[in-house]
């Protein structure tokens, strides 16, 4: 399938590890953290699809709870299993979002999606990768998706970096010329969606969002004075940003957002 290709083969020559250890990307790792914590309980089982190279199964199975993953890209895989240390209770299989039939329903207290749903670039797809990760997961359970965003995406990316030829895009119909609203396809490797794309997606489940959270908010824009942040400024900076991540008029100035909802 065409979709994974690209999708394999932009993992195989990227390092996802080290992007979560440099100070804008531990914005978000920090983020995501901070809701898990408050969220996750003693003796908790915890599944995260689309693991990539663990730094938060990882993490959590070092802190004593049980994890299962699950990873599309073998590579990641690999270094997963490299990560992996001697008393962690982890597993990692080798699967696809859309289908966790290995699975039971009901058997995880947590399920982390903070990836697949970047990669997956039609509402059925989406939807169906979030209708396995509900029903593996308890009721009451907790469920994390993360997205990427395309305001956040097209200021940093587009406008800034050049990453992204925004006039390009506007000129195929990828990007309205009015509304900025995006349209991706496989080989620009990420979906970009706003909170309304995402409403619209979760209107089908019988679920209660319980925060919905600018994750790294503006630090991927600003990433090199946040780099070069001493610590006490990083640590100030962190503070802000958790004070309003979840505010309404900054939620989208961000390049990822997770929705964290309860079965």
């Amino acid at each position: 399938m065409k979709t994974n290709k690209y999708l394999i083969d932009f993992y195989n020559n990227y390092d996802e590890d080290s992007r979560l250890r440099l100070k804008h990307g531990l914005v978000e790792f920090f983020t995501t953290m901070r809701y898990i914590e408050k969220y996750i309980k003693p003796n908790d089982h915890v599944l995260e699809v689309g693991a990539g190279t663990g730094r938060y199964s990882h993490t959590l199975a070092r802190q004593g709870y049980t994890v299962d993953a699950v990873e599309l890209v073998e590579h990641n895989i690999e270094i997963f299993n490299q990560n992996t240390q001697s008393d962690e209770d982890i597993t990692i299989t080798q699967g696809n979002a859309k289908d966790l039939s290995i699975f039971p329903d009901n058997k995880y207290d947590m399920t982390l999606l903070l990836g697949p749903l970047y990669h997956l670039y039609s509402i059925e797809d989406k939807q169906q990768a979030l209708r396995e990760a509900i029903r593996v997961t308890k009721q009451g359970g907790v469920i994390f998706a993360a997205y990427v965003i395309s305001d956040g995406c097209l200021l940093d990316e587009g406008f800034k970096r050049s990453n992204i030829n925004v006039a390009e895009y506007v000129e195929k119909g990828l990007i309205d010329s009015l509304t900025f609203d995006t349209k991706s396809e496989s080989k620009d490797l990420f979906e970009l969606v706003c909170k309304e794309d995402i409403d619209n997606l979760m209107s089908i489940f019988p679920v209660t969002r319980l925060h919905y959270v600018a994750s790294d908010g503006c630090a991927l824009f600003m990433r090199e004075a946040v780099d070069t942040m001493d610590n006490d400024t990083f640590e100030l900076y962190l503070k802000y940003h958790f004070a309003t991540c979840e505010r309404e008029d900054l939620l989208g100035v961000t390049s990822h957002a997770i929705d964290i909802f309860r079965k």
